[in-house]
């Protein structure tokens, strides 16, 4: 009993260093792989030592947890084990507003951003694999095929498939619900007893990660095109107009490495795709350049929709190229503020945030300052209503809703 007690006590900061001196000598790069099975070739071992060593693994995982969740326990399940061992966390997933969207080379989302957290936290990498269905996710978690699944699949299905889950919003579905998102989303695992998911609990229901939780769904605000009026415009828009200029769309996101419909989105929110659009400040066009930006990239003619769009895109690009040390999942909502109020006004933010010590490197907390400052700077509010709603446009355009 001793014995037992004394390695209850073990921190989870020493766990943690145990776990990292089991799996030695591999480095970890904290990145999103794509949808193709994994590259990563674990270290190489004998099917003895591998056995051994997610053993290993599972019990200090174990006994980093709280004291009280041991009773709950009768034997580790392998599951942290192997994607700790791999470092890599296979996630099943359905394409949704509330789950992850795939857009300009990566993947995001309100789920998929939990889960790209959870897995920085593990210090793995995330393999998203995408299905059609809620059920067909779920049985790939099933099969073994993955080691979480994120959807919103019915408490009923998941029972059917003896699966165990937890709501992302841990219990405050309203947080959810008030910003347009499924109420439900949840992470879903093999058995509940599984280190993997008690973490995840932990992790979900910290009350610091509950706030997080809850700025991150008010940024994926689903609200912004579900009144008619809203809809309506936004179809008979990209009906109407967008033929007239798609091909210019196309060029141009090709000529300066961009997703086509992420400028559409951008000319939406400028202009409303109105190629003789001028603003009371003299910005003018379909992407609503300032004559000084304007002439800084190359555009002679504000109205003319085709050197309007190239003007945008290569200033887009550029902003892109001031935030290069920002995590590719991150990069295009610092680009987009950059655009909106400029880079130094963003990097000034990040260094203010760098200063107390929170990572300014993640648009979460980037949206939280601005929301929690704009009352004190107008410029703030419109950029981080510049942002999502870009990102609003671009999902639905993406999901062919209009």
């Amino acid at each position: 009993m001793q014995r037992i007690t004394y390695r209850v006590k073990v921190s989870a900061q020493g766990a943690k260093r145990r776990i990292s001196y089991l799996l030695r000598p591999s480095k970890r790069s904290l990145s999103t792989k794509s949808n193709i099975v994994s590259s990563v070739t674990p270290t190489k071992l004998t099917r003895f030592a591998k056995t051994k060593k997610m053993a290993q693994v599972s019990s200090i995982a174990l006994l980093s947890l709280p004291a009280e969740s041991l009773t709950m326990m009768d034997s580790a399940v392998p599951t942290y084990a192997k994607v700790m061992l791999e470092e890599t966390l296979t996630i099943a997933a359905v394409p949704g507003d509330s789950t992850y969207f795939a857009t300009d080379g990566f993947q995001h989302g309100f789920g998929f951003d939990l889960v790209r957290s959870y897995a920085d936290e593990l210090g793995v990498e995330i393999d998203l694999k995408a299905y059609a269905s809620e059920e067909a996710a779920l049985r790939a978690l099933k099969s073994g095929d993955a080691d979480m699944a994120l959807t919103t699949a019915s408490t009923q299905l998941k029972s059917q498939l003896d699966l165990s889950s937890i709501n992302v919003s841990c219990g405050y579905d309203a947080s959810l619900t008030k910003n347009g998102l499924h109420p439900k989303v949840s992470w879903t695992f093999n058995q509940a007893d599984d280190p993997l998911s008690q973490k995840a609990s932990y992790f979900l229901c910290d009350s610091i990660k509950l706030e997080n939780t809850q700025k991150l769904a008010a940024f994926y605000n689903q609200d912004l095109l579900k009144d008619a009026y809203s809809q309506d415009h936004f179809k008979k828009t990209l009906t109407e107009k967008l033929p007239d200029y798609q091909s210019s769309f196309e060029e141009q996101a090709r000529n300066y490495n961009h997703d086509w419909e992420l400028l559409v989105a951008m000319g939406y929110q400028e202009s409303h795709l109105d190629a003789n659009a001028v603003s009371p400040t003299g910005v003018r066009g379909l992407m609503m350049l300032t004559n000084n930006t304007a002439k800084a990239m190359g555009v002679s003619d504000r109205v003319d929709p085709y050197q309007s769009i190239g003007g945008g895109a290569r200033y887009l690009e550029q902003m892109k190229a001031d935030f290069a040390d920002v995590p590719k999942t991150d990069r295009i909502w610092f680009a987009l503020a950059a655009y909106n109020m400029g880079p130094n006004a963003v990097k000034r933010i990040q260094r203010k945030l760098s200063d107390a010590g929170i990572d300014d490197k993640s648009w979460a907390n980037v949206y939280t300052y601005l929301s929690e400052n704009r009352a004190s700077n107008s410029r703030y509010g419109q950029a981080m209503h510049y942002v999502s709603n870009i990102r609003s446009y671009l999902e639905t355009i993406k999901t062919r809703m209009v």
